[in-house]
């Protein structure tokens, strides 16, 4: 399941910009918002969940 970081991080109208980092063998997606998506091996799906998060919002 994806995780906020801090209480109430996410604003009305505050842009998403997502990004990739990796760590070890995972990669794992951000977003300026706040949010993170699980550790994935495969970038793409990695990069499938950032782009899923900013979709939503």
């Amino acid at each position: 399941m994806a995780q906020q970081e801090g209480p109430d991080r996410i604003r009305q109208g505050q842009e998403h910009l997502t990004s990739t980092t990796e760590r070890g063998r995972f990669c794992v997606a951000r977003c300026t918002c706040g949010w993170r998506g699980p550790a994935r091996r495969a970038r793409s799906q990695a990069r499938t969940d950032a782009e899923a998060h900013a979709a939503d919002r």
